[in-house]
């Protein structure tokens, strides 16, 4: 019985402070009272602040699935990034220079999402909702300002510098990061520089997307067609936006300038990355001399193969239909919701579904082995008038989602295909000014498209109708052009047909 210990005793007036009955220290400690250091009361779970428990369990958790969350996004994005490595040296790419175009093509990407996220947080979101349809109107206005400088201005500049393409990509990409710098430090004083950079960035965009464009056919192996080539820039970009829209968001929250720093620095990235490309990306200096000696003297206009232009007339109505479906959906959908769901779902679902669609284009033109991108416009466009004809006669949810479809679908795979009849018909000494003026027309287009979208009465039959007649239109405008006319200048000759320009 001596050998069990005593049950505990419960503490006196006199032990508050730690001391036994005998005045030694108790298990606290010495000095464990008058120091403040700690008093058994304070261990007493009945005192302790059940809402701070809580909070700290929750932060703990919060941060644990942090954690959790970045680990697994790095695993996911190493995965993709390995993925899309050995995609882009399949079948020959990373023999010609073309898989590390690519690569550039993804960083590129996730560049510019990074900035679409801070300036859509900056300059969009802050925007009050009850002047939705002048705003925009306002945007659309705006989207066309970087066009305006490209196709008269950057497009024939490339072209002059055709030598110097990958110094020339190098600089859209140390342009935009300079830019990017300077939009930072303007979110942060809320200076006037905001928007002149946000501008300046949309241009080095689409100064980098021409040039890009105008370089795919120099790289482009044997076995590989030119649609398939474009497919896999596309998919590049994809997954560059895919990794970096996440990247800004959570870059965000820590401050609304993070996102466009990192940026800054991808961007420097991409640069680094543009002038290690393959030398076979620039023109030799002295042919293109030539070439552009030859254009001078003939006095020509800039003019282009029938092909192209037939390509851009059919490529014209599916970007209409793009801009439109985009603009009238989100405000008839508010109005005149389908079967039976909130407009706010509708919207995300009718989102998702032309994502779909567009990453079916773009997945298609990769595979599909095709040899006549030319039929391939026209027959999207036939195809688009047809789902818009009976989106017009039967307004359900059914064919909602199918217009979604057919929207992203077919400006995904049109604009592939006609990239790749530019490549294969025009010569390389223009190309980048080809390129500028069609992103100019298509861009107008998708205008014209948003335009009608807000302007027309929110009445579902009526505006798939209209929608259905500019398709067919289109469709009709573009077989009128004869393949063989416009040829061109007469002192260029016209290259043979390259059968690779199929998907």
């Amino acid at each position: 019985m001596s050998d069990v210990p005593p049950p505990p005793r419960e503490p006196a007036d006199g032990d508050q402070y730690g001391h036994h009955g005998d005045g030694s220290p108790g298990r606290h400690g010495p000095g464990a009272g008058a120091g403040g250091a700690r008093d058994h009361r304070i261990h007493d779970p009945s005192q302790v602040d059940p809402a701070g428990g809580r909070s700290r369990r929750i932060a703990g958790v919060s941060a644990r699935a942090a954690r959790k969350a970045a680990v697994g996004t790095a695993r996911v994005t190493r995965a993709g990034a390995g993925r899309l490595h050995r995609a882009a040296e399949a079948k020959g790419a990373g023999q010609t220079g073309l898989a590390r175009l690519i690569e550039l093509n993804a960083f590129s990407a996730f560049a510019d999402a990074m900035v679409m996220v801070a300036l859509a947080g900056t300059l969009f979101f802050s925007v009050p909702s009850d002047e939705a349809r002048g705003n925009v109107a306002l945007y659309l206005a705006l989207t066309m300002a970087p066009f305006a400088i490209v196709a008269p201005l950057i497009g024939p500049f490339l072209d002059r510098f055709a030598h110097g393409r990958r110094w020339a990509i190098g600089i859209t990409a140390a342009a935009r990061g300079f830019l990017a710098w300077i939009a930072a430090d303007a979110v942060m004083d809320e200076g006037v520089w905001l928007y002149p950079a946000a501008l300046g960035i949309l241009v080095g965009q689409k100064a980098y997307a021409v040039t890009r464009a105008a370089a795919v056919p120099r790289l482009l192996p044997e076995g590989i067609t030119l649609v398939a080539a474009n497919s896999r820039m596309q998919l590049a970009a994809t997954f560059g936006t895919a990794v970096g829209a996440p990247v800004g968001l959570g870059l965000a929250q820590i401050g609304d300038d993070w996102p466009l720093r990192a940026a800054f620095f991808a961007y420097v990235g991409t640069t680094i990355f543009a002038v290690l490309l393959s030398k076979k990306v620039d023109s030799e200096a002295a042919e293109a001399r030539v070439q552009q000696l030859r254009q001078k003297k003939s006095g020509r206009r800039f003019r282009v193969k029938g092909t192209v232009v037939r390509a851009l007339r059919g490529n014209a109505g599916l970007r209409f239909f793009s801009g439109f479906m985009i603009m009238f959906f989100a405000f008839v959908l508010r109005e005149e919701p389908v079967g039976g769901m909130d407009g706010l779902v509708l919207l995300g679902i009718v989102a998702a579904s032309a994502w779909v669609g567009s990453a079916a284009g773009t997945s298609f033109g990769a595979l599909v082995r095709s040899r006549s991108p030319d039929a391939a416009i026209l027959v999207l466009g036939g195809m688009a008038a047809v789902v818009a004809a009976i989106g017009a006669v039967s307004w359900n949810l059914v064919t909602v989602i199918a217009a979604a479809i057919m929207g992203g679908f077919g400006q995904q795979l049109g604009r592939l295909s006609l990239d790749a009849i530019i490549q294969r018909d025009v010569p390389d000494r223009m190309r980048s000014n080809a390129f500028a003026r069609s992103e100019t027309s298509l861009q107008l287009a998708w205008v014209l498209g948003g335009g009608v979208g807000i302007l027309l009465p929110l009445v579902p039959a009526l505006g798939m109708a209209i929608a259905a007649a500019v398709l067919a239109g289109s469709v009709f405008w573009a077989v009128q052009v004869k393949p063989r006319a416009n040829q061109g200048s007469p002192s260029a000759p016209t290259p043979p047909p390259d059968n690779r320009a199929g998907g």
